[in-house]
């Protein structure tokens, strides 16, 4: 996902520096070069040794340091670097950024830099709050700098609060955000679909199907990653949420349409994936039981809302309808039927019958229909084919 990517490291003092080894291992399994800059106190916590096996590239601590193969080393990682992350980030690094002193390796890289940087505080919590220290940290933002807020919980120092520096996960996702992808939905309006809906029976009984919501998932992190501002209307899944993605849990279909019905208007581009539990019980529980005389009552079903019917009876100008098509038999022609009938610009139609294909698989087989085209993608990861789809989608736009 990285590759060919420039990612530099800055490491400053903070007993949190440990955790930047898992990072600069994580990136260079997604394929990063990356580059760590340490400051002498960092040093104290844990050996550049550490980063320079994990890197395969040399750790710089010393601006001035000889044995370095480029001319100004300073400049030439700046020049090269992709994304610039300062973690953890101590109070100190945070007052030389903020008012442009350079008088290190890390100082004076960063001066240098053309691309995204981002910081994560982490230190005492007093010292987080200190006043001295939220200016800085707000005069960076006006620079455009991304502060990673801190998280809040025990830290080394003792005390308990705001400080501590969040998960190696949580610094990956902000880098994969920056820089995985190029943003070309940057100002676009995202809204996506996922996952089942369940419609009640009874307080134990309910209708569903066995949508998992990977593929809805997968397709609002892509688009997430190519800078769309994204909301995902979720129903109930065992996923964990995409990170800088608005999201709507419900658990009806007719929770899933109200929702849809509330923000579709405001989006440019609407993808329904989640799989509609397509009836519900026509009457309540306690209508029902009114009428059961002491048996078990029958249960009467009426059809949910057709939410990409609807959502092609009101599309306005400009605005793109992707819908998903599961089909056992005739895949194409009813997916086309469903393109012209539902009003969709772009159905994507994926066949329950293909290996590798369907609910609760890591894989997708897609083949994408459009008014005057049908193009049939390889077997591919759901992150992949969620991107084949977008490139689709841009076209349209």
């Amino acid at each position: 996902m990285l590759k060919g990517k420039t990612v530099v490291l800055g490491v400053t003092g903070s007993i949190a520096a440990y955790k930047i080894a898992n990072l600069a291992s994580s990136l260079v399994k997604l394929h990063a070069d990356v580059h760590v800059l340490m400051t002498k106190n960092a040093t104290n916590f844990i050996n550049p040794i550490a980063f320079e096996t994990l890197t395969h590239n040399k750790c710089m601590v010393d601006t001035f340091d000889r044995s370095f193969s480029f001319d100004v080393a300073h400049v030439s990682i700046a020049d090269r670097a992709d994304v610039l992350m300062v973690a953890p980030a101590s109070a100190n690094i945070i007052a030389k950024m903020a008012h442009g002193i350079a008088d290190d390796m890390l100082s004076t890289t960063y001066l240098a830099v053309k691309c995204p940087v981002i910081v994560s505080p982490a230190m005492n919590v007093n010292m987080f709050t200190n006043q001295v220290v939220q200016d800085n940290i707000e005069k960076l933002e006006s620079y455009g700098v991304t502060v990673i807020p801190p998280a809040e919980g025990y830290l080394a120092c003792g005390y308990t609060g705001k400080g501590k520096m969040p998960s190696e996960q949580v610094l990956l996702d902000f880098i994969l955000h920056a820089v995985a992808k190029e943003k070309d939905l940057s100002g676009k309006k995202v809204l996506v679909t996922a996952g089942p809906t369940r419609e009640c029976i009874d307080p134990v009984r309910f209708i569903s199907n066995h949508s998992t919501g990977k593929m809805g998932y997968a397709v609002a992190r892509q688009a997430m990653l190519r800078g769309a501002d994204v909301t995902l209307i979720s129903g109930p899944v065992s996923i964990a949420p995409p990170p800088f993605v608005e999201v709507v849990n419900v658990v009806s279909a007719r929770e899933m349409f109200e929702a849809v019905k509330q923000r579709f208007e405001s989006s440019d581009i609407v993808i329904k994936t989640a799989a509609v539990a397509d009836y519900t019980p026509a009457e309540t529980q306690t209508e029902k039981m009114k009428k059961s005389d002491g048996e078990a009552p029958e249960i009467k079903l009426k059809r949910t809302t057709d939410i990409l019917q609807w959502l092609g009876e009101h599309k306005q100008s400009g605005q793109i309808i992707c819908g998903f098509s599961m089909e056992t038999q005739d895949l194409l022609n009813n997916s086309r039927k469903k393109l012209q009938k539902k009003n969709a610009d772009i159905i994507a139609a994926n066949s329950l019958r293909d290996k590798g294909s369907g609910f609760g698989t890591d894989t997708n087989h897609l083949t994408l229909i459009k008014q005057d085209e049908t193009i049939d993608l390889p077997l591919l990861s759901k992150e992949e084919a969620a991107d084949r789809l977008l490139d689709e989608i841009i076209k349209i736009s």
